[in-house]
C-alpha cells in the first residue's frame, strides 16, 4: 500500500475586476486602494495595518523536515531565458517583456509551487515619482551617454515588482579563541644623515584570550532570486520592514510579482554568512585590546525562524545603441540603482579639458617664474 501524495494547491491567478465596468483594477500606493482607470471606480483594501502582534514567524527545522505542513500556494509564471526571471502573469498575457532586461518573451505557461509569502510592504511610490527620481539619478552621472537620459525620460513606463525575499531570525552562543593584543613602545637609535636619532618602535604583546558571545538576530534579508545582479539590491536598502503587512493578494493589483528561485534552506546560507561577520566583530569587541587575532569560532544556532515577503521595487530596462541598461528603484524610499553607462566622447572631452587647463597652469607657472 502506498501513500497518497498531498493533492496539489489550487492555481492561484491574482486578477481583480472592476465590478462596475469587468475592467483591471490596480493598487493606488497614493491612496492606498484599488483603483479602475477605465471608469474610475475605487475599492477599499482591508488588512493594511501591521498586526499588533506582528507577523508570524514560521519554525525553519519544521518547514524542512515536514514541508507538507507549510502554506503553499500554486501561480503561474513567466520564464525569462535570459536572466531566468520567473514572473507570475494573468491569464489573459499572452506575450510580454521581462522587466529585468527587456528581454522579449513569448509565454511558455508554466506552474510555479511555492511557499505562499506572508507579508508585503505595498508600494509607497507611484510610477511618476519612482520614474522621476531614476531621471535624477541619471543627471547626477557626468560620463553618461546623453542620449540614454534623454531615452529614459521619454521612455516607457517603469514596471512595478514585487520581489521575493526570505528573513531570517535566530539565536546564536558562540566560544572562541583568540589572543589580545596590546601596543607598547620601546626606543632604539639609529643613524640619520651621519648622527644618532633616538625613535619610537612600536610594537605588539600578544595574550591568548577565551570567551564568549551571544547574540539574536531578527529579520535577517536574503534576496529570494538571482535575476537581478546582487550589486543592485544590496544598494536598495535600507527597506522600511516595519511597514510590512499580511499577504493581500489585492495589492498585486496592476503590478508584478517574482517567484522565488532561492530555495529557503539555501537562503539560509546566505543568512548565517551574515550572521558569521557580526559574530566576529562581537568576538574582537569582546577581545578588546589594540588588536584581536581570531583562532577558532564555534557557533551554536536556535531557534531559527522565517518568514516569506515580497517587497516592491520599480524597474527600467531600456536598450540603448544595442545594449541594455537596467535601473532599479526602492518602492517605499526612492533609493535607485543600476548600471552605470559611460560616454566615450564625453570622457575624452574631460580629458582634453583637463590636459588645457593643466597646460595653461604650467604655461603661466613658467612665464611667471
Amino acid at each position: 500500500m502506498t501513500d497518497t501524495p498531498p493533492p496539489a494547491p489550487a492555481l492561484e491567478e491574482h486578477r481583480f475586476p472592476c465590478n462596475n465596468c469587468g475592467a483591471d483594477f490596480r493598487f493606488d500606493p497614493a491612496g492606498n486602494r484599488l483603483i479602475c482607470d477605465h471608469c474610475g471606480t475605487v475599492g477599499e483594501i482591508e488588512g493594511l495595518a501591521p498586526p499588533p502582534s506582528g507577523i508570524t514567524e514560521q519554525d525553519y527545522r519544521a518547514a524542512l523536515s515536514r514541508p507538507e505542513t507549510l502554506d503553499l500556494e500554486e501561480t503561474r509564471v513567466l520564464n525569462c531565458p535570459n536572466c531566468a526571471a520567473q514572473i507570475e502573469f494573468t491569464p489573459e498575457l499572452h506575450a510580454a517583456e521581462c522587466p529585468y532586461c527587456a528581454t522579449p518573451v513569448v509565454t511558455d505557461t508554466g506552474r510555479h509551487r511555492h511557499i505562499k509569502p506572508q507579508a508585503i510592504a505595498p508600494f509607497a511610490l507611484d510610477e511618476g515619482a519612482a520614474h522621476a527620481a531614476m531621471t535624477t539619478w541619471l543627471g547626477r552621472l557626468w560620463f553618461a551617454p546623453s542620449g540614454l537620459s534623454d531615452y529614459a525620460r521619454k521612455g516607457r513606463k517603469m514596471t512595478g515588482v514585487y520581489a521575493p525575499f526570505w528573513t531570517y531570525d535566530a539565536a546564536t552562543r558562540s566560544q572562541y579563541t583568540g589572543e589580545r593584543g596590546t601596543v607598547y613602545y620601546t626606543s632604539r637609535t639609529v643613524m640619520r644623515d651621519g648622527k644618532p636619532t633616538t625613535v619610537r618602535v612600536q610594537k605588539v604583546r600578544w595574550r591568548r584570550v577565551s570567551g564568549r558571545v551571544a547574540r539574536a538576530f531578527d529579520d535577517l534579508l536574503v534576496l529570494a532570486a538571482t535575476s537581478l545582479p546582487k550589486r543592485f539590491t544590496e544598494a536598495l536598502p535600507p527597506w522600511p520592514l516595519a511597514d510590512l503587512v499580511p499577504y493581500t493578494p489585492e495589492l498585486l493589483a496592476g503590478f508584478r510579482a517574482e517567484g522565488y528561485t532561492i530555495a529557503l534552506e539555501d537562503g539560509m546560507t546566505d543568512a548565517r554568512a551574515q550572521m558569521d561577520a557580526m559574530i566576529a566583530r562581537d568576538v574582537r569587541f569582546d577581545i578588546g585590546g589594540d588588536r584581536q587575532r581570531i583562532h577558532g569560532i564555534q557557533t551554536q544556532v536556535s531557534d531559527v525562524t522565517f518568514k516569506h515577503i515580497l517587497l516592491p521595487i520599480w524597474v527600467a530596462a531600456y536598450k540603448y545603441n544595442g545594449k541594455s541598461y537596467r535601473f532599479v528603484v526602492n518602492g517605499q524610499t526612492g533609493k535607485v540603482a543600476g548600471e552605470r553607462p559611460y560616454s566615450v566622447w564625453k570622457i575624452a572631452a574631460a580629458v582634453l579639458v583637463g590636459a588645457i587647463v593643466a597646460g595653461a597652469i604650467g604655461y603661466l607657472g613658467a612665464t611667471q617664474g
